[in-house]
């Protein structure tokens, strides 16, 4: 058998796959349903056994998980990578729309918090009833 970092062998039990990888082995298991991890081995009783390969499938995920990815973006970024024939310019596509998409997203929470700074600054916040923030929500 093969040794795996912190002195685990392969093939792992999930535990050790979640804890390798940093994902939670619900979060393991959610991947292997939604395809994103190939079918894993199992034991004749049942108990999943994880590889090198899957442990690296796992950190490939989370990380496109932190890079905030969805996870229809992440199962065609695992796609494109297990594609050796792939295209880098398929790769950036993908990596160009979410940059967009973030900048949106970035843009409309600006205005979000600009308008949130506004009402809290016309808010006197003292013991009066009257409260512009309220207003502005129940308009």
């Amino acid at each position: 058998m093969k040794t795996a970092a912190a002195g685990a062998a392969w093939p792992v039990n999930i535990g050790e796959a979640a804890r390798l990888s940093g994902v939670s082995a619900k979060m393991v298991r959610h991947y292997e349903g939604l395809g994103l991890l190939a079918r894993v081995a199992r034991t004749g009783s049942g108990y999943r056994q994880y590889s090198e390969a899957d442990v690296h499938t796992l950190r490939f995920i989370k990380r496109a998980r932190d890079l905030g990815f969805s996870m229809e973006e992440i199962g065609e970024l695992v796609d494109l990578w297990r594609n050796r024939r792939r295209t880098s310019a398929s790769v950036r596509r993908v990596a160009q729309k979410h940059a967009e998409d973030l900048a949106q997203r970035i843009a409309a929470m600006q205005e979000m918090r600009q308008t949130l700074q506004h009402l809290i600054h016309c808010c006197h916040g003292d013991e009066r009833p009257e409260c512009p923030i309220l207003e502005e929500l129940a308009r």
